[in-house]
Protein backbone atom coordinates (compact mmCIF):
# COMPACT_ATOMS: atom_id res chain seq x y z
CA UNK A 1 0.00 0.00 0.00
CA UNK A 2 1.49 3.62 -1.00
CA UNK A 3 2.35 5.53 1.92
CA UNK A 4 0.81 9.05 2.14
CA UNK A 5 2.43 10.37 4.89
CA UNK A 6 5.98 10.29 5.88
CA UNK A 7 8.12 12.34 8.24
CA UNK A 8 11.27 13.90 6.64
CA UNK A 9 14.81 12.23 7.82
CA UNK A 10 17.45 14.24 9.92
CA UNK A 11 19.27 14.54 6.19
CA UNK A 12 16.22 14.91 4.38
CA UNK A 13 15.78 18.29 6.75
CA UNK A 14 19.47 19.31 6.11
CA UNK A 15 18.87 19.31 3.04
CA UNK A 16 15.41 21.56 3.11
CA UNK A 17 17.02 23.77 5.00
CA UNK A 18 19.98 24.47 2.70
CA UNK A 19 17.38 24.34 -0.27
CA UNK A 20 14.67 27.11 0.93
CA UNK A 21 11.62 28.32 -0.77
CA UNK A 22 11.21 31.00 -2.29
CA UNK A 23 9.75 33.99 0.15
CA UNK A 24 8.70 36.30 -3.06
CA UNK A 25 7.57 35.16 -6.12
CA UNK A 26 8.33 37.96 -7.97
CA UNK A 27 12.01 38.55 -6.74
CA UNK A 28 13.47 39.95 -3.16
CA UNK A 29 10.79 42.42 -1.63
CA UNK A 30 10.34 44.96 -1.34
CA UNK A 31 12.34 46.08 -5.05
CA UNK A 32 12.22 43.94 -7.96
CA UNK A 33 15.35 44.60 -10.28
CA UNK A 34 16.33 43.01 -13.60
CA UNK A 35 19.98 43.18 -14.10
CA UNK A 36 21.93 46.27 -12.76
CA UNK A 37 19.61 49.15 -14.02
CA UNK A 38 15.99 47.27 -14.77
CA UNK A 39 13.37 47.13 -12.16
CA UNK A 40 9.64 47.27 -12.00
CA UNK A 41 8.10 50.48 -11.79
CA UNK A 42 7.00 51.41 -7.92
CA UNK A 43 2.91 51.10 -7.80
CA UNK A 44 2.15 53.63 -4.67
CA UNK A 45 -1.55 52.57 -4.33
CA UNK A 46 -0.48 48.20 -4.55
CA UNK A 47 -0.25 47.14 -0.92
CA UNK A 48 0.73 43.59 -1.97
CA UNK A 49 4.37 42.31 -3.54
CA UNK A 50 2.66 40.21 -5.99
CA UNK A 51 0.90 43.44 -8.31
CA UNK A 52 -1.65 43.24 -10.32
CA UNK A 53 0.06 41.63 -13.75
CA UNK A 54 -0.87 44.94 -15.87
CA UNK A 55 0.67 47.25 -13.20
CA UNK A 56 4.05 45.59 -14.09
CA UNK A 57 5.82 48.06 -16.40
CA UNK A 58 9.13 48.62 -17.19
CA UNK A 59 11.30 51.34 -15.98
CA UNK A 60 14.94 51.97 -15.65
CA UNK A 61 17.15 53.91 -12.51
CA UNK A 62 19.92 54.59 -15.28
CA UNK A 63 19.62 54.91 -19.36
CA UNK A 64 20.72 51.39 -20.47
CA UNK A 65 24.26 51.13 -22.02
CA UNK A 66 24.90 47.27 -22.49
CA UNK A 67 22.96 44.94 -24.80
CA UNK A 68 23.11 40.84 -25.26
CA UNK A 69 22.16 40.43 -28.95
CA UNK A 70 21.13 36.32 -29.01
CA UNK A 71 21.11 35.21 -32.73
CA UNK A 72 19.08 32.01 -33.73
CA UNK A 73 21.85 29.65 -34.92
CA UNK A 74 22.44 27.33 -38.14
CA UNK A 75 19.21 29.72 -39.66
CA UNK A 76 20.96 32.11 -42.78
CA UNK A 77 17.33 33.89 -42.74
CA UNK A 78 18.81 35.95 -38.96
CA UNK A 79 22.03 37.23 -40.21
CA UNK A 80 20.95 40.34 -42.07
CA UNK A 81 18.53 41.26 -39.44
CA UNK A 82 21.44 40.55 -36.70
CA UNK A 83 24.08 42.70 -38.88
CA UNK A 84 21.62 45.48 -39.06
CA UNK A 85 20.32 45.72 -35.40
CA UNK A 86 24.14 45.38 -34.20
CA UNK A 87 25.43 48.04 -36.54
CA UNK A 88 22.11 50.52 -35.63
CA UNK A 89 23.11 49.62 -31.68
CA UNK A 90 26.30 50.31 -32.35
CA UNK A 91 26.94 53.74 -34.63
CA UNK A 92 23.39 55.53 -33.68
CA UNK A 93 22.65 54.64 -30.12
CA UNK A 94 26.67 54.17 -28.68
CA UNK A 95 26.02 50.82 -27.03
CA UNK A 96 27.98 48.29 -25.86
CA UNK A 97 27.00 45.30 -27.79
CA UNK A 98 27.68 41.86 -26.31
CA UNK A 99 27.63 38.46 -28.94
CA UNK A 100 28.56 35.09 -28.20
CA UNK A 101 31.77 33.75 -29.93
CA UNK A 102 30.01 31.71 -31.92
CA UNK A 103 28.01 33.81 -33.17
CA UNK A 104 30.35 35.65 -34.81
CA UNK A 105 32.01 32.30 -36.22
CA UNK A 106 28.83 32.15 -38.63
CA UNK A 107 30.32 32.49 -41.99
CA UNK A 108 28.03 34.62 -43.54
CA UNK A 109 28.96 36.91 -40.62
CA UNK A 110 32.57 36.24 -40.98
CA UNK A 111 32.72 36.53 -44.74
CA UNK A 112 31.00 40.32 -44.75
CA UNK A 113 33.29 42.80 -45.36
CA UNK A 114 31.22 45.45 -44.56
CA UNK A 115 30.63 44.42 -41.09
CA UNK A 116 33.93 43.81 -40.16
CA UNK A 117 34.30 47.41 -38.68
CA UNK A 118 31.67 46.82 -36.68
CA UNK A 119 32.48 43.54 -35.47
CA UNK A 120 35.70 45.20 -34.23
CA UNK A 121 33.94 47.29 -31.58
CA UNK A 122 31.90 44.03 -30.43
CA UNK A 123 32.53 42.42 -27.26
CA UNK A 124 32.08 38.88 -27.12
CA UNK A 125 32.61 36.08 -24.14
CA UNK A 126 31.73 31.92 -24.46
CA UNK A 127 29.16 30.28 -22.29
CA UNK A 128 30.47 28.48 -18.60
CA UNK A 129 33.39 30.59 -19.25
CA UNK A 130 32.23 34.03 -18.06
CA UNK A 131 29.68 35.10 -15.73
CA UNK A 132 27.69 38.30 -17.35
CA UNK A 133 26.05 39.04 -13.90
CA UNK A 134 25.82 42.90 -13.76
CA UNK A 135 27.50 43.45 -17.26
CA UNK A 136 24.12 43.63 -18.98
CA UNK A 137 21.45 45.74 -18.24
CA UNK A 138 19.34 44.62 -21.60
CA UNK A 139 18.60 41.34 -23.93
CA UNK A 140 17.39 41.03 -28.04
CA UNK A 141 16.64 37.53 -29.19
CA UNK A 142 16.24 36.98 -32.75
CA UNK A 143 14.84 33.39 -33.28
CA UNK A 144 12.32 31.70 -31.83
CA UNK A 145 11.38 30.16 -28.38
CA UNK A 146 14.53 28.28 -27.97
CA UNK A 147 16.76 31.86 -27.98
CA UNK A 148 14.52 32.90 -24.92
CA UNK A 149 15.78 29.22 -23.04
CA UNK A 150 18.95 30.21 -23.98
CA UNK A 151 18.96 33.64 -21.95
CA UNK A 152 17.87 32.50 -19.46
CA UNK A 153 20.48 29.35 -18.88
CA UNK A 154 23.12 32.27 -19.10
CA UNK A 155 21.90 34.22 -16.57
CA UNK A 156 21.66 32.06 -12.93
CA UNK A 157 20.80 34.62 -10.97
CA UNK A 158 18.74 38.48 -11.89
CA UNK A 159 18.02 38.32 -15.29
CA UNK A 160 18.03 41.92 -17.29
CA UNK A 161 14.62 42.56 -19.42
CA UNK A 162 14.14 40.25 -22.70
CA UNK A 163 12.92 41.64 -25.56
CA UNK A 164 12.82 38.67 -28.23
CA UNK A 165 11.50 39.00 -31.76
CA UNK A 166 9.84 36.97 -33.51
CA UNK A 167 12.34 34.92 -36.35
CA UNK A 168 11.97 31.14 -35.73
CA UNK A 169 9.56 28.55 -36.21
CA UNK A 170 6.53 28.43 -33.75
CA UNK A 171 7.22 32.29 -31.59
CA UNK A 172 5.08 31.48 -28.79
CA UNK A 173 7.49 33.61 -26.60
CA UNK A 174 8.68 35.85 -29.16
CA UNK A 175 6.38 38.80 -30.10
CA UNK A 176 7.57 41.10 -31.16
CA UNK A 177 8.29 41.36 -35.45
CA UNK A 178 11.33 42.78 -36.77
CA UNK A 179 10.29 45.24 -39.62
CA UNK A 180 10.26 48.12 -37.67
CA UNK A 181 13.07 47.42 -35.05
CA UNK A 182 14.37 50.65 -34.32
CA UNK A 183 10.94 52.08 -33.31
CA UNK A 184 10.31 49.41 -30.93
CA UNK A 185 14.32 49.22 -29.44
CA UNK A 186 13.61 52.73 -28.92
CA UNK A 187 10.20 52.79 -27.19
CA UNK A 188 11.65 50.12 -24.63
CA UNK A 189 14.36 51.98 -23.93
CA UNK A 190 12.69 54.96 -23.45
CA UNK A 191 10.96 52.98 -20.51
CA UNK A 192 7.45 52.60 -22.24
CA UNK A 193 6.53 48.75 -22.30
CA UNK A 194 4.64 46.27 -20.21
CA UNK A 195 6.40 43.26 -18.85
CA UNK A 196 5.57 39.44 -18.14
CA UNK A 197 7.31 37.86 -15.52
CA UNK A 198 8.00 34.52 -16.50
CA UNK A 199 9.06 32.89 -13.07
CA UNK A 200 11.66 30.42 -13.39
CA UNK A 201 12.06 26.98 -10.89
CA UNK A 202 14.89 26.62 -9.28
CA UNK A 203 16.52 22.88 -9.37
CA UNK A 204 18.51 20.95 -7.81
CA UNK A 205 19.90 17.38 -8.51
CA UNK A 206 21.34 15.16 -5.59
CA UNK A 207 22.10 11.38 -5.97
CA UNK A 208 21.55 8.84 -2.86
CA UNK A 209 24.78 9.21 -1.43
CA UNK A 210 25.11 12.68 -0.87
CA UNK A 211 21.25 12.83 0.78
CA UNK A 212 22.41 10.55 3.12
CA UNK A 213 25.40 11.95 4.55
CA UNK A 214 24.32 14.75 7.13
CA UNK A 215 27.27 16.37 7.50
CA UNK A 216 28.25 16.68 3.57
CA UNK A 217 29.60 20.42 2.65
CA UNK A 218 30.14 19.97 -0.49
CA UNK A 219 26.69 21.83 -1.58
CA UNK A 220 24.78 21.02 -5.35
CA UNK A 221 24.95 23.04 -7.86
CA UNK A 222 21.14 25.10 -8.27
CA UNK A 223 20.19 25.21 -12.00
CA UNK A 224 17.19 27.83 -13.18
CA UNK A 225 14.06 26.43 -15.45
CA UNK A 226 11.85 28.57 -17.45
CA UNK A 227 10.05 25.87 -19.08
CA UNK A 228 9.94 22.61 -17.83
CA UNK A 229 11.94 20.00 -15.51
CA UNK A 230 11.42 16.12 -17.09
CA UNK A 231 11.88 12.80 -15.27
CA UNK A 232 12.00 10.37 -18.01
CA UNK A 233 13.07 6.66 -19.01
CA UNK A 234 14.99 7.34 -21.12
CA UNK A 235 16.50 4.15 -23.04
CA UNK A 236 14.92 1.89 -20.72
CA UNK A 237 12.44 -0.88 -21.45
CA UNK A 238 10.90 -0.59 -18.03
CA UNK A 239 8.13 1.70 -16.54
CA UNK A 240 9.62 4.54 -14.63
CA UNK A 241 8.80 4.21 -11.47
CA UNK A 242 9.46 8.08 -9.05
CA UNK A 243 8.09 8.66 -5.42
CA UNK A 244 6.97 12.25 -5.39
CA UNK A 245 7.00 14.25 -2.50
CA UNK A 246 5.57 17.86 -1.63
CA UNK A 247 6.76 19.90 0.85
CA UNK A 248 8.14 17.07 2.64
CA UNK A 249 4.74 14.67 2.34
CA UNK A 250 4.91 11.79 -0.19
CA UNK A 251 1.82 12.17 -2.25
CA UNK A 252 1.96 9.62 -4.37
CA UNK A 253 4.12 7.17 -6.95
CA UNK A 254 4.83 7.50 -10.62
CA UNK A 255 4.67 4.40 -13.20
CA UNK A 256 4.90 5.40 -16.22
CA UNK A 257 7.21 7.08 -18.97
CA UNK A 258 7.83 9.98 -16.99
CA UNK A 259 7.05 13.52 -14.82
CA UNK A 260 7.06 16.57 -16.08
CA UNK A 261 7.01 19.66 -13.25
CA UNK A 262 6.65 22.82 -15.36
CA UNK A 263 6.64 26.65 -14.93
CA UNK A 264 3.32 28.22 -16.67
CA UNK A 265 5.24 29.66 -19.50
CA UNK A 266 6.37 26.09 -20.23
CA UNK A 267 2.48 25.10 -19.67
CA UNK A 268 2.35 25.32 -23.03
CA UNK A 269 5.48 23.44 -24.28
CA UNK A 270 6.32 19.32 -23.47
CA UNK A 271 3.40 19.69 -20.46
CA UNK A 272 0.10 20.66 -22.81
CA UNK A 273 1.14 17.76 -25.04
CA UNK A 274 0.96 15.52 -22.18
CA UNK A 275 -2.30 16.91 -21.29
CA UNK A 276 -1.78 19.63 -19.05
CA UNK A 277 -3.41 22.66 -18.75
CA UNK A 278 -2.16 25.67 -20.19
CA UNK A 279 -1.76 28.45 -17.53
CA UNK A 280 -1.09 32.07 -18.37
CA UNK A 281 2.62 33.12 -16.93
CA UNK A 282 1.34 35.45 -14.14
CA UNK A 283 -0.06 33.19 -12.70
CA UNK A 284 2.09 31.81 -9.62
CA UNK A 285 1.63 28.13 -9.78
CA UNK A 286 4.03 24.95 -10.42
CA UNK A 287 2.56 22.19 -12.92
CA UNK A 288 2.86 18.44 -12.27
CA UNK A 289 2.21 16.27 -15.30
CA UNK A 290 2.41 12.94 -15.81
CA UNK A 291 3.99 11.05 -19.09
CA UNK A 292 1.54 8.32 -20.40
CA UNK A 293 1.12 6.93 -16.90
CA UNK A 294 -0.18 3.47 -16.40
CA UNK A 295 -2.90 4.50 -14.52
CA UNK A 296 -6.42 5.85 -16.12
CA UNK A 297 -6.79 8.23 -12.46
CA UNK A 298 -3.46 10.19 -12.66
CA UNK A 299 -4.34 13.35 -14.08
CA UNK A 300 -2.39 16.44 -13.93
CA UNK A 301 -2.24 18.89 -11.50
CA UNK A 302 -1.61 22.62 -10.69
CA UNK A 303 0.47 23.41 -6.96
CA UNK A 304 1.26 26.97 -5.37
CA UNK A 305 4.04 28.50 -6.49
CA UNK A 306 7.05 28.22 -3.98
CA UNK A 307 6.34 24.64 -2.67
CA UNK A 308 9.14 22.66 -2.60
CA UNK A 309 9.10 19.21 -4.94
CA UNK A 310 10.86 16.55 -4.43
CA UNK A 311 11.06 13.21 -7.17
CA UNK A 312 13.09 10.33 -6.38
CA UNK A 313 13.88 7.06 -8.28
CA UNK A 314 12.08 4.82 -6.11
CA UNK A 315 13.96 2.24 -4.01
CA UNK A 316 11.64 -0.31 -5.76
CA UNK A 317 13.00 1.03 -9.62
CA UNK A 318 13.59 -1.54 -11.49
CA UNK A 319 16.17 1.08 -13.58
CA UNK A 320 17.47 4.39 -13.55
CA UNK A 321 15.80 7.15 -15.14
CA UNK A 322 17.03 10.53 -17.19
CA UNK A 323 16.75 13.73 -15.95
CA UNK A 324 16.59 17.14 -18.26
CA UNK A 325 16.50 20.83 -17.68
CA UNK A 326 14.77 23.02 -20.47
CA UNK A 327 15.78 20.24 -22.90
CA UNK A 328 19.40 20.45 -22.20
CA UNK A 329 21.95 18.91 -19.42
CA UNK A 330 20.71 15.49 -19.91
CA UNK A 331 21.95 13.24 -17.21
CA UNK A 332 21.01 9.83 -15.81
CA UNK A 333 19.83 9.95 -12.03
CA UNK A 334 19.84 6.26 -10.24
CA UNK A 335 17.67 4.38 -7.57
CA UNK A 336 17.84 6.82 -4.43
CA UNK A 337 19.02 9.55 -6.22
CA UNK A 338 16.28 12.89 -6.24
CA UNK A 339 15.60 16.22 -8.01
CA UNK A 340 14.01 18.93 -5.55
CA UNK A 341 12.61 22.08 -7.70
CA UNK A 342 10.81 25.00 -6.35
CA UNK A 343 10.29 28.29 -7.68
CA UNK A 344 13.14 30.53 -8.20
CA UNK A 345 13.20 34.38 -6.82
CA UNK A 346 14.26 35.36 -10.24
CA UNK A 347 11.73 35.59 -12.62
CA UNK A 348 12.44 36.26 -17.27
CA UNK A 349 11.49 40.21 -17.41
CA UNK A 350 9.76 39.07 -20.80
CA UNK A 351 8.90 42.21 -22.11
CA UNK A 352 5.45 42.74 -23.87
CA UNK A 353 4.67 43.80 -27.54
CA UNK A 354 1.34 44.95 -26.17
CA UNK A 355 0.23 44.04 -23.25
CA UNK A 356 0.38 40.64 -20.87
CA UNK A 357 -3.55 39.65 -21.85
CA UNK A 358 -3.57 40.07 -25.70
CA UNK A 359 0.59 39.29 -26.14
CA UNK A 360 -0.56 35.24 -24.33
CA UNK A 361 -4.40 35.01 -26.19
CA UNK A 362 -2.46 36.30 -29.31
CA UNK A 363 -0.02 33.70 -29.08
CA UNK A 364 -2.65 30.96 -28.29
CA UNK A 365 -4.71 31.57 -31.48
CA UNK A 366 -1.37 32.40 -34.17
CA UNK A 367 0.78 29.86 -32.52
CA UNK A 368 -1.36 26.83 -31.56
CA UNK A 369 -4.57 27.84 -33.06
CA UNK A 370 -6.91 27.47 -29.94
CA UNK A 371 -10.10 26.28 -30.12
CA UNK A 372 -9.80 27.13 -33.83
CA UNK A 373 -13.71 25.74 -35.14
CA UNK A 374 -15.96 26.45 -38.33
CA UNK A 375 -18.29 28.79 -36.45
CA UNK A 376 -22.54 27.44 -36.79
CA UNK A 377 -24.64 28.89 -38.59
CA UNK A 378 -27.72 30.39 -37.44
CA UNK A 379 -31.18 29.98 -37.85
CA UNK A 380 -32.11 31.12 -41.73
CA UNK A 381 -36.02 31.80 -41.01
CA UNK A 382 -37.74 32.23 -38.19
CA UNK A 383 -38.72 28.93 -37.65
CA UNK A 384 -36.36 28.17 -35.53
CA UNK A 385 -35.22 31.24 -33.27
CA UNK A 386 -37.38 30.36 -30.37
CA UNK A 387 -35.53 27.13 -30.25
CA UNK A 388 -38.30 24.82 -31.35
CA UNK A 389 -38.37 22.17 -33.91
CA UNK A 390 -41.80 22.42 -35.91
CA UNK A 391 -41.48 18.96 -38.00
CA UNK A 392 -38.39 16.03 -38.46
CA UNK A 393 -37.01 17.71 -41.07
CA UNK A 394 -35.52 20.32 -39.01
CA UNK A 395 -34.00 17.63 -36.53
CA UNK A 396 -30.46 17.52 -37.91
CA UNK A 397 -27.78 19.81 -35.94
CA UNK A 398 -25.18 21.55 -38.54
CA UNK A 399 -21.53 21.94 -37.79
Amino acid sequence: MEKIDELPSPSESLQRSRFRRARSLHGPSPTTTFGPKACIQKNPASIMHVQDPLSQRLTWNKPPLSVLIIKKIHESSVVQPFMDLVTWLVQEKRMVVYVEVSTLEDEMIADDSGFQPIKQKLNTFKEGTEDLSGRIDFIICLGGDGTLLWASSLFQGSVPPVMAFHMGSLGFLTPFEFDNFKSQVNHVLEGHAALTLRSRLKTVITDAECDSHINSIEKPKKIQVLNEVVIDRGPSPYLCHLDLYVEGRHVTSVQGDGLIVSTPTGSTAYAVAAGASMVHPNVPAILVTPICPHSLSFRPIVVPAGVEIKVMVSPESRGAAWVSLDGRNRQEIKVGDSVRITTSEFPIPSICKMDQISDWFDSLAECLHWNVRRPQRAFNNNNGANGRVKDDSDCSIEA
